[in-house]
């Protein structure tokens, strides 16, 4: 009645929506790669790399590299962060190190001490300034 076909397909549709979280009051030091989200409320040292979301706690602190696709941060964040859609940074985050994102916003009261790279600008800026001098050449012909 049932064959091992659509089982294998039925399993294979499933994505996963695993989430993982450090309570507060744990340490963890390593390395880690999953598909899930994270909650981070209490201390990471190490790297972080996932497809879902990134939330540190107002407890939590990180110390390392994170790449994930978005990003909450309510506590601390010291390295470097790699965050390929958005990056929320709420009134009570302390990040410092490296960021690289797609965009960014920052609540007031955030303390943000760190060299951003926004991929997404440089790439419309760039074609801002292709268009601009493309026209000036019209208009000059």
């Amino acid at each position: 009645m049932f064959s091992n076909k659509s089982k294998k397909v039925n399993s294979v549709e499933k994505k996963s929506t695993s989430r993982n979280v450090i309570g507060k009051g744990t340490k963890i030091k390593g390395d880690f790669i999953s598909e899930g989200d994270f909650r981070i409320d209490g201390v990471l040292e190490g790297t972080l790399k996932t497809n879902g979301r990134v939330i540190i706690g107002q407890a939590g602190f990180i110390d390392g590299k994170v790449e994930c696709s978005n990003a909450d941060v309510e506590g601390k964040f010291s390295g470097e962060f790699n965050v390929s859609n958005t990056l929320t940074a709420k009134s009570t985050a302390n990040i410092t190190g490296n960021v690289n994102v797609g965009q960014i916003s920052t609540e007031p009261g955030a303390s943000f001490n760190a060299t951003c790279n926004m991929k997404g600008a440089v790439k419309e800026l760039g074609k801002e300034k292709n268009a601009s001098s493309s026209k000036g050449k019209q208009e000059t012909a």
